[in-house]
């Protein structure tokens, strides 16, 4: 071995030897424990059923809990679904949800930067999905948790933080026992509900910070490696909308389309019909529709290959004209939902309702029709500089 591949090999961190056994032991179990004992002995039906509800149960607790209610504060809940998120953060086995929520406003505060993200894309997908948590990276942010001062208000979070590990303990095994006492299988459910739900717990959550930065469309942004994948967002309760959420990460939301999965989303929205969650954040629409707007502008403008100085300065004052006319809609769009909310308190005369739905209508057709316009005066443009290529 040559004097630089001994000084490369000395600089890496030591190993973290107990999430490796953890990762390793799991893994290992989980492929051939269960085709092993699924050929042997065979899983009950409610074995499977209770494989499905825990996996659905830990992995929520993180994408509604951990993430969308801690990391990024999108949304309050009420104590008793605080309590619910931080035991299923506990079964999920991926760190109390002040240390989670730490690293995770890191990861967005420095995205893609190899030094300071703790799970940065760029340096590769193995690192980015769990080399990042095998070797002490971050050993220096260990125990420090001045990012996420807001939280440690929730004694709920610090409860759960001080008594991690016995929750853990308890949840982890304590539940897959529990379930196979009840279906008189408990060592089928502790290979299918302990370690095999465990696994797939884990690498889905794991592909946000892997596959959500390498495999998808950079729909609002091209800032960072973050993608929309509609894939990974349903195998990670909607978290797949990731390009959307690295822009917009104050939203309660990732797909914020209806046809999105997104059954976060759903379970945030439906708990606020019962009082158990409130002040759910919604990014503005105008910014949104802006974003996705000004990335089709960039790719079409870079597909065209425009080098005319005037065609592309007639593109971006069309495109200008555009956006104003969003803004536009969006105003008046607004106008007549604070009118709608002021008329459940007071009465409000019917036709002023009337004429500004008719104004917003209106506005909205304007704006559809020019960015129709727009589109077809880009496509004009690429098929115009795509002929005078082959001409030459």
């Amino acid at each position: 071995m040559s004097s630089h591949q001994n000084s490369a090999a000395a600089e890496k961190p030591p190993i973290l030897w107990l999430n490796l056994s953890v990762f390793a032991i799991t893994f290992l179990v989980a492929a051939i424990g269960v085709p092993w004992y699924g050929f042997t002995h065979g899983f009950s039906t409610g074995l499977i059923v209770g494989l499905i509800a825990t996996i659905g149960f830990a992995g929520i607790s993180i994408t509604a809990g951990y993430h969308r209610l801690w990391a990024h504060r999108t949304y309050d809940a009420h104590w008793s679904l605080r309590i619910l998120f931080a035991l299923g953060g506990a079964l999920a086995v991926q760190n109390s949800a002040l240390h989670w929520s730490s690293d995770h406003r890191e990861h967005h505060k420095h995205v893609d930067d190899n030094d300071k993200d703790p799970y940065s894309a760029k340096r590769g997908f193995w690192y980015s999905h769990i080399g990042w948590m095998l070797r002490e990276y971050q050993a220096s942010r260990y125990t420090n948790y001045d990012n996420v001062k807001d939280i440690q208000k929730d004694p709920i979070v610090m409860w759960q933080h001080r008594n991690y590990l016995t929750l853990t303990l308890l949840t982890t095994f304590g539940w897959p026992v529990a379930l196979g006492l009840m279906l008189g299988d408990v060592w089928g459910a502790i290979i299918l509900v302990g370690f095999a739900r465990l696994v797939i717990n884990h690498h889905t959550t794991f592909f946000i910070n892997s596959l959500a930065h390498i495999w998808g469309k950079q729909t609002y942004t091209d800032r960072n490696t973050a993608r929309d994948n509609g894939v990974l967002a349903f195998l990670t309760f909607g978290e797949g909308y990731h390009n959307y959420h690295h822009i917009f990460s104050a939203d309660y939301r990732n797909g914020i389309r209806w046809w999105q999965f997104d059954p976060t989303k759903w379970l945030i929205r439906a708990c606020s019909w019962v009082g158990l969650t409130r002040n759910l954040k919604r990014t503005n629409g105008y910014q949104v529709e802006k974003a996705r707007l000004e990335m089709q502008f960039k790719k079409a403008t870079a597909k065209a290959e425009v080098s005319c100085e005037t065609t592309m300065a007639k593109l971006h004052d069309e495109f200008d004209v555009m956006v104003a006319k969003l803004r536009e809609y969006y105003q008046v769009r607004k106008q007549l939902l604070d009118i709608k909310t002021k008329a459940l308190v007071d009465s409000v005369h019917v036709p002023t309702l009337a004429e500004l739905q008719a104004k917003a209508d209106a506005m909205r057709e304007v704006f559809v029709a020019h960015k129709r316009e727009f589109h077809q005066l880009l496509q004009r443009t690429i098929q115009g500089n795509m002929q005078g290529t082959q001409s030459v």
